[in-house]
């Protein structure tokens, strides 16, 4: 979803409608032209029990939505459903401060001012029911509620809106396409959250902000570089906020760098990318070269804004050069890279190199995460002169120790100094260590890197689950991680965030354990985790194990012996699995084995029945499984057995 970080909506628009006119021709077409526009929009289902639905879901969809279009038509008034919802949008107008767009549909504003046409028959009909009502109290109520609607219907008719016949003069098309323009005035679209306090970031930006608006039918190519932490992300996603209205399609792909070195990490980045520019469309893509093919066809078609951040390979900047072959007139490619190496002037229109701050901004921003201003309180002046000193003007220290010297006393500068000056000039990410030293207890700092090592990107609930049966306090922990600056979570996705140079702190953290020995280290990740499966030594305490997407498993994963306490085995879209390993049956500690998406999956190992302490078994996509007999594949009944064995 794209709302202004810190935004309280969850929605950009709401849409209320005569489902009988217009649900299946201009309310359709409106709905879908939002959505493919970007624009998060609500539009209520009919088949919901609709008392229960007004009493509680739709004042909260209302009051979460940004603007309610009232689509008024005909026999809008005809339905006391619709009514009773303008009643509802107009009350969160005035205590919330929603905004209201009518739009007047084969009808004239005066008509609904007036209850004219339509609009009078319907009141007739209701103004009837009042008299006819036999119990007093009851005729109050419906009375009382009758001048709410006539209120209503003044008060919309009132408000500035569009009229079909004289906006478009009655061609739909442009006349929603000038509503998409009327509500991307008033929503002011973010797309990206950005860090807030951007101090010194429209001069660092405005190179490349011009050269992203000079209306040049040339495609081009921008790289912005400079060392971890200096802001190359956030001024990248500060500029794709300010432009990506310009296109037609636009894409911000992040971590291109640590992406890459997943499973499918290229391949998971093509489908993003499509489904970007085709607003929101997926698209089967089962191979590299597969999507190399689609994506030549979406680019060649409209103007396009891509953002590839944190590119740091050769062949991944060859990728980025060749897309420029494949692009509409005008489209634009921005890329960040901490590799200044990597990049030859004569193939980007601009190179930007990111200055770092001076001291006067460097202070201010400090400030702002150290004590929620922009200058020192009292009495801390010198001390935090001095802090600024040594983060040498690099943003993402500057945030960091600020939050993590807030409320805290001199004691605690005073040693945070000594620490500082002990460490060498150039040495950043020890600097940045200092944050994580400072985190209060060791449930917190094995919080933190555990998310490092394993759960960036990933889902905050699904992972405060995965971690909390691990024994962490994982909702405090989050909450501590996020007040230090040290994780973020995605206002919209729900997903776990944490900068590039914070996360290589975390893992270099885990490195320095055995640098030598990796079976040593409390945390394996990435191909190292292969290199110790594979030599079969850091075993007998592993607990999760996650191989997910591991296309070169095909029967042999390893001796489950050596793991005995496993508790968690997830082997998701391992598409070339046939079987699992009848050592499984000495798991006696696990309670999750996920196989989702295994496709080729054909038996499940009789010992799984000797695995009394598991609680969740996930087959869902294994289309090929035979039943628990190894015989046939299941029919209803056997998964209904499956299911009462305790799995899913």
């Amino acid at each position: 979803m794209a709302t202004t970080s810190g935004s309280p909506f969850a929605y950009h628009v709401f849409l209320s409608f005569r489902g009988e006119d217009t649900r299946k021709t201009f309310t359709d077409h409106l709905y879908t032209a939002l959505v493919q526009a970007g624009f998060q929009t609500f539009k209520d289902n009919e088949s919901i029990e609709r008392g229960k639905y007004l009493n509680s879901e739709l004042p909260k969809a209302i009051k979460q939505s940004r603007i309610s279009i009232v689509v008024l038509s005909k026999t809008y008034a005809s339905s006391t459903w619709c009514l009773d919802e303008l009643v509802t949008i107009l009350e969160c107008k005035k205590t919330h401060g929603n905004d209201v767009l009518p739009v007047f549909y084969d009808v004239e504003p005066s008509e609904v001012r007036k209850r004219e046409g339509s609009f009078e028959k319907a009141f007739e009909r209701y103004e009837n029911e009042v008299e006819e009502e036999g119990d007093l109290e009851r005729r109050m109520e419906l009375a009382k509620r009758l001048e709410g609607w006539k209120a209503a219907l003044r008060q919309v008719a009132d408000l500035t809106g569009m009229v079909l016949k004289n906006q478009a003069d009655g061609h739909e098309s442009t006349f929603i396409q000038k509503i998409l323009k009327v509500v991307g005035d008033k929503v002011k679209r973010t797309v990206l959250n950005v860090a807030p306090h951007l101090i010194g970031l429209d001069l660092r930006a405005e190179n490349i902000s011009s050269w992203l608006q000079d209306g040049s039918n040339d495609v081009g190519i921008a790289a912005i570089c400079g060392i971890g932490g200096i802001g190359k992300t956030t001024i990248a996603k500060y500029l794709y906020n300010l432009n990506f209205e310009r296109f037609k399609g636009s894409s911000f792909l992040a971590s291109i760098r640590e992406v890459s070195e997943q499973p499918n990490g290229l391949l998971r980045l093509q489908k993003q990318l499509l489904s970007d520019i085709l607003k929101g469309k997926k698209e089967k893509i089962h191979n590299v070269d597969q999507g190399i093919v689609r994506i030549k066809e979406a680019l060649r078609c409209i103007k396009v804004l891509v953002v590839l951040d944190d590119v740091d390979q050769v062949d991944q900047l060859d990728v980025v050069l060749g897309m420029r072959d494949w692009l509409y007139p005008g489209s634009k490619i921005i890329i960040t890279t901490r590799r200044m190496q990597l990049l030859k002037a004569s193939e980007f229109h601009t190179v930007h190199e990111v200055i770092k701050m001076d001291n006067i901004e460097s202070l201010e921003l400090f400030s702002w995460y150290a004590f929620g201003q922009d200058h020192p309180i009292e009495g801390y002046m010198d001390y935090s002169r001095g802090v600024v000193h040594y983060c040498d003007g690099l943003p993402l220290a500057l945030q960091v120790l600020g939050s993590s010297l807030s409320k805290k006393s001199i004691d605690v500068w005073e040693s945070a100094l000594e620490k500082l000056e002990a460490i060498p000039e150039g040495q950043s990410l020890k600097k940045l260590k200092l944050s994580y030293d400072s985190l209060q207890d060791d449930n917190d700092r094995n919080l933190f890197l555990d998310i490092a090592c394993f759960f960036v990107g990933k889902d905050k609930d699904w992972t405060s689950t995965i971690l909390a049966g691990c024994g962490f306090y994982t909702k405090i922990g989050i909450h501590n991680l996020i007040d230090r600056f040290l994780l973020s979570v995605g206002t919209y996705d729900n997903k776990l965030y944490m900068h590039h140079f914070i996360q290589d702190m975390g893992r270099e953290i885990v490195r320095q354990e055995s640098i030598e020995e990796p079976e040593r280290r409390s945390r394996l990740w990435q191909l190292e985790a292969f290199d110790v499966l594979r030599e079969k030594t850091l075993l007998r305490s592993l607990k999760m194990l996650d191989l997910s997407h591991s296309h070169g498993l095909v029967y042999d994963i390893l001796d489950f012996s050596l793991v005995p306490n496993l508790e968690r085995l997830v082997l998701k879209h391992c598409i070339n699995l046939i079987e699992v390993p009848e050592s499984i049956g000495v798991l006696q500690r696990l309670v999750l084995l996920n196989l989702e998406g295994c496709q080729n999956l054909r038996k499940l190992p009789t010992t799984i029945h000797q695995l009394k302490s598991l609680e969740e078994l996930i087959l869902s996509g294994c289309s090929k499984l035979y039943d628990l007999d190894n015989t046939k594949p299941p029919t209803s009944t056997q998964l209904g057995l499956i299911a009462d064995f305790g799995f899913k």
